[in-house]
């Protein structure tokens, strides 16, 4: 008696299985074959995209060149050289410090390299800057030029106009 009610709970649970298995696959038919009918019903039409607008370049004859020079790096200042051959109108500065050593350090690098470098005394509120200079000239394209070409190694050089 108890063999029979163990093969009857096996037949059972046996046969659940499979009719859940079944029910998910009819489900799953039955949705693929509305999908399918469903872009049967509705053909598709390829997008059209607008035609691209295409201005023609119009071109004038130059009358004039301008050379832009921005100012925004310029700065106008009361200066007194300490050690140096002295300033044209456009100077290009690479350091500012406290400290009259350390910009005369940064000077002697800058002739090791080359440059006839300087070093001027700004008066402030705060008490003296001695700004370290690279490079002087009368001409300010020249100036910004020079100015243009340390910013690769003095990444904050700026324009001094002497007062």
């Amino acid at each position: 008696m108890v063999l029979c009610a163990g093969l009857s709970l096996a037949m059972v649970f046996a046969s659940c299985g499979k009719s859940s298995e079944s029910a998910y696959k009819k489900a799953y038919e039955k949705a693929k074959s509305q999908e399918a009918a469903q872009q049967v019903q509705q053909p598709t039409t390829p997008a059209t995209t607008p035609a691209a607008v295409v201005t023609p370049v119009q071109t004038q004859p130059a009358t004039q060149t301008t050379v832009a020079t921005p100012d925004k790096d310029v700065r106008a200042e009361n200066v007194q050289v300490v050690n140096g051959a002295g300033l044209k109108t456009y100077s290009v500065v690479v350091g500012s410090f406290k400290g009259q050593a350390n910009a005369e350090g940064l000077q002697q690098q800058l002739r090791d390299k080359g440059f006839d470098a300087q070093v001027v005394r700004k008066d402030a509120v705060d008490g003296a800057w001695f700004r370290v200079i690279a490079t002087t000239f009368d001409n300010k394209a020249d100036a910004i030029n020079s100015r243009d070409a340390l910013r690769a190694t003095y990444q904050g050089a700026w324009l001094l106009f002497k007062q």
